[in-house]
C-alpha cells in the first residue's frame, strides 16, 4: 500500500473506494453517529455471529438434550469444529488448539501442566507491564507449589513503564528459570515482541515458553508452527469478534501431547470412553485433553460466524490493512503535537500490534469528551488513549473524523467539562 498519506477528505474517501476488505465492513452490527475504536477491548457483533448463536438457541430450543447428538454432534465437539477455523490464523495444526475456559483459566491450565519446579529450576520470568491477570494466575500457582511469589516469580522490568527490551528478557533466562510467560503485544504501548527470538533463547536454555496472544491474535500474523513454542493462551472477544466474554483458545504444542493435564477433567476424557463414566482419566493426547468441563455452547456459537469472516479475509490482508490504517492514524494524531499529543507506541511495523496509543496529559478527560461525541476509544492508565482501527469494519473515513473530533475538542478544552474521577470501567 502507498505510505504517502494526504490531508483533506477525499484521501480517506478514495481509499475506502479502494479498499479490498472494505465489503466485510457491512457484515458488522455499526451504529450510526459512532466511530467505534475499541476493538482491541471488545470487537464488534457480526451479522455472522449472530446468526451462528441463533441457530444454537434454535437447536436448545427445538431438541433439549438432543443438543449433544445434532448435526454429527456438532456441539458435543464443538471446540474441535471451532479449533478448524481458528488455526489458520496462528499457524498451528487444529488439533494443537482448544477452544475452551477464559484466558485465565487456560494460564491456570498451561501453567499447572508445564511448571514442574525443581531445586535448580523453580522460577517463572514473566515481565511487570503485561495485563495483570497473567501475573495473579503465575502467582496462584507457584503458592501452591509451596513458593512465595517474591522467591520464585522473575520480573524482567520495563526502563519506562511503556516498552521491554527484548535482550533483558533474554538475559533474565538464567538457570533457576522453569518457564516463561509473556505478551506477544503489551497492551499499553502495542509492542510487539520478537516471539521467534524469544522463543529460540529459552528452547537453547531448556525453558519453557508459553506466550499470551490477547492483544495479537486476528490483528497479527503469528506463525506458532515455525516458532515452535510449547504453549499460548489468548481471549477472543478483541480482535476476533466472539462476544462478551465468549469462550478462550489454547495452543498446546503437539510434542507435550502425550503430558498429562494439570488441571484434568472430564471433557478432556477421550470421547470414545468419556460417557463410561469411569472414576480414572482416559486422557485425549492432543490440545481437546486439555478441556475440563462443558463447553459453553452459546459462548462459542458466535465464534463459529465471526471465524468464517476471518478465514474469508485471510489473516494477511487483515494485517496489511491493519498496518496501514493505523499509519495515516498516527500520521494525522501527530499534526495535534502542539496540542500536547505524543505516539506512544512504536511507528516500525515489526514491533507494533494493532491498535495506536496516544498519550496526552488530559488524556481520561478527552477520552471521556470523544465517547461524549459519538468516538469510542478506550483509556489505560496513566495517560494513555487506545484506538482501534479494526480492519474488518473501521474506514480511513472513520479515522479522518476522529481526529477532527480529537482537534476541536483540545482546541476549544471542551474536555474541561468533564470530571477527571475515575469510572468502575474505563
Amino acid at each position: 500500500m502507498n505510505h504517502k498519506f494526504e490531508e483533506g477528505p477525499e484521501y480517506p474517501k478514495f481509499m475506502d473506494n479502494n479498499d479490498e476488505l472494505g465489503h466485510f465492513r457491512h457484515r458488522f452490527y455499526l451504529k450510526k453517529g459512532t466511530i467505534y475504536l475499541c476493538g482491541n477491548s471488545l470487537g464488534l457483533c457480526s451479522k455472522d455471529a449472530e446468526e451462528s448463536v441463533l441457530k444454537a438457541l434454535e437447536h436448545w430450543k427445538n431438541e433439549g438434550v438432543k443438543i449433544w447428538n445434532c448435526e454429527d454432534s456438532k456441539f458435543y465437539l464443538y471446540s474441535n469444529i471451532l479449533a478448524k477455523l481458528m488455526a489458520p490464523l496462528i499457524n498451528a495444526d487444529p488439533d494443537e488448539v482448544a477452544v475452551t475456559g477464559s484466558t485465565t483459566s487456560n494460564i491456570h491450565q498451561a501453567i499447572s501442566t508445564f511448571y514442574k519446579p525443581n531445586n535448580i529450576r523453580y522460577k517463572i520470568l514473566v515481565d511487570n507491564i503485561n495485563f495483570p491477570t497473567d501475573r495473579y494466575a503465575v502467582d496462584s500457582q507457584v503458592r501452591l507449589k509451596g513458593y512465595e511469589p517474591k522467591d520464585a516469580v522473575k520480573e524482567v522490568k520495563s526502563y519506562d513503564g511503556r516498552f521491554l527490551i527484548e535482550d533483558d528478557i533474554i538475559q533474565a533466562m538464567t538457570e533457576d528459570v522453569a518457564l516463561v510467560l509473556l505478551p506477544t503485544v503489551l497492551y499499553r504501548s502495542a509492542q510487539l515482541l520478537d516471539m521467534e527470538r524469544i522463543s529460540k533463547a529459552a528452547k537453547e536454555r531448556g525453558i519453557i515458553i508459553g506466550w499470551d496472544l490477547c492483544h495479537a491474535i486476528g490483528a497479527v500474523e503469528i506463525d506458532l508452527k515455525a516458532i515452535d513454542v510449547d504453549f499460548a493462551i489468548w481471549c477472543t472477544y478483541k480482535y476476533l469478534n466472539g462476544g462478551p466474554g465468549s469462550t478462550a483458545g489454547m495452543y498446546i504444542n503437539r510434542k507435550h501431547f502425550k503430558k498429562l493435564p494439570g488441571l484434568t477433567g472430564w471433557y478432556g476424557n477421550k470421547k470414545e470412553t468419556q460417557f463410561l463414566l469411569r472414576q480414572e482419566f482416559d486422557h485425549q493426547q492432543d490440545a481437546s485433553g486439555w478441556q475440563i468441563g462443558s463447553p459453553s455452547i452459546l459462548s462459542m456459537a458466535t465464534l463459529e460466524g465471526a471465524l468464517k469472516i476471518y478465514n474469508e479475509a485471510g489473516i494477511k490482508n487483515i494485517r496489511k490493512k491493519s498496518l496501514h490504517i493505523t499509519r495515516y492514524m498516527m500520521y494525522l494524531i501527530e499534526k495535534l503535537g502542539s496540542y500536547g499529543f505524543v505516539i506512544g507506541n512504536s511507528k516500525d511495523d515489526v514491533k507494533r500490534g494493532g491498535h495506536v496509543c496516544a498519550e496526552h496529559d488530559e488524556a481520561y478527560r478527552i477520552s471521556l469528551a470523544l465517547k461524549f461525541r459519538g468516538v469510542v476509544p478506550d483509556f489505560r492508565e496513566p495517560n494513555v488513549i487506545r484506538f482501534t482501527p479494526i480492519a474488518l469494519y473501521t474506514s480511513y473515513e472513520d479515522v479522518y473524523n476522529l481526529v477532527n473530533i480529537l482537534l476541536d475538542i483540545v482546541k476549544t478544552q471542551s474536555y474541561k467539562e468533564f470530571s477527571g474521577k475515575r469510572a468502575l470501567v474505563v
